[in-house]
């Protein structure tokens, strides 16, 4: 092309995830600042109104004991990111999360039947390695038998299978809230608390279980992108492609479950917070390459939660209340998503 008899230079463009110059920076840039914002939220959370001076034995005493939370912050942030990017690619629906399947209202009626059953103390019974433990296999093997059932055979059909999901949260929730309206008001307390997501429901007991499953199933997860790529392009494209599209989203359906179930053991049912910070993954990463949205979303994810508890914390002095924050911040921008779909 000229102008004037004057050649003018082609525009830089290449193929692949950042098509130019510009976004690939954008995206490093925004990669590095939610470092950043990351390594200085977890600062201030050990740092901030320690008593103790910088350096000394007793700071990092203190420090040692904070950290407990912000380990916390980071396996749930891996575990819920992770798992909900990889449930809206092979489910091809980027407005539900995979809470969707029933786990938080099986850790609702487990907690609640406990109450139940044994009174206040039933919440103490639930705590404990091997409870945590009872807790993840019974989430993983109740998904693991609901999409190994439906997806299995000629009528597999993953919509199906979320429909089921679905009907069986709401009839857990129905038992759950049978058994709640049944409990004193002083065991209601005790299990209302118990039933919030918060970090400080977490205990360092659980986690040499908890960090080795998340470590397992995300590094798996993340090792198939290029995978979950064409699996997002559709069933029929990626069965052209050569890939057997039921056994990879049998794999990561699995690998999600466990993410999940962990998490949601971990501090209890979050529904929202994994898809906050996926989706501002999304806008953030502008790709939809997972090579390159699974580091923002972690990222992204270890930013809200823990700047969300920083200014809860030491602003406001109301930390316990970061999870409902977050699941109202959480479903607002749901219902935004839905409202403006195709827009955002």
């Amino acid at each position: 092309m000229t102008k004037n008899n004057i050649a003018l230079p082609a525009p830089s463009r290449r193929s692949g995830a950042l098509p130019n110059k510009k976004v690939a920076v954008r995206y490093w840039v925004t990669l590095g600042a939610l470092i950043i914002a990351s390594l200085g939220f977890a600062y201030g959370f050990l740092a901030l109104d320690n008593p103790m001076p910088p350096g000394s034995d007793g700071f990092w005493r203190i420090a040692e004991l904070r950290g407990t939370a912000v380990l916390t912050m980071a396996i749930v942030a891996v575990a819920q990111t992770v798992a909900t990017v990889s449930f809206q690619t092979v489910t091809n629906n980027r407005i539900i999360t995979p809470s969707i399947m029933g786990f938080d209202s099986l850790f609702v009626a487990v907690q609640t039947a406990s109450v139940f059953l044994l009174g206040a103390g039933g919440v103490v019974a639930m705590q404990g390695v091997p409870q945590f433990i009872f807790q993840v296999i019974i989430m993983v093997a109740l998904s693991v038998a609901l999409y190994g059932w439906l997806l299995s055979g000629k009528l597999g059909n993953i919509q199906i299978m979320l429909l089921v999901g679905i009907i069986i949260g709401a009839g857990l929730g129905s038992v759950s809230s049978f058994m709640q309206r049944m409990l004193t008001p002083s065991e209601f307390d005790i299990l209302t608390a118990r039933l919030f997501g918060s970090v400080s429901n977490a205990d360092a007991s659980y986690f040499p279980i908890a960090i080795p499953l998340v470590i397992v199933a995300s590094a798996f997860l993340i090792g198939s992108s290029k995978r979950l790529n064409v699996v997002a392009l559709g069933r029929d494209t990626t069965m052209n492609l050569g890939i057997n599209h039921r056994r990879e989203v049998m794999k990561t359906l699995f690998f999600v479950s466990i993410l999940i179930a962990v998490s949601t053991a971990l501090i209890g049912p979050l529904t929202f917070f994994g898809f906050l910070a996926a989706m501002l993954s999304y806008q953030l990463a502008d790709t939809y390459d997972h090579r390159y949205v699974f580091p923002m979303s972690i990222l992204t994810g270890f930013v809200v939660l823990s700047g969300a508890y920083f200014i809860m914390k030491h602003v406001f002095y109301a930390q316990g209340v970061v999870g409902i924050i977050i699941e109202l911040v959480g479903g607002t921008a749901f219902l935004i998503f839905v409202l403006r779909k195709g827009r955002l």
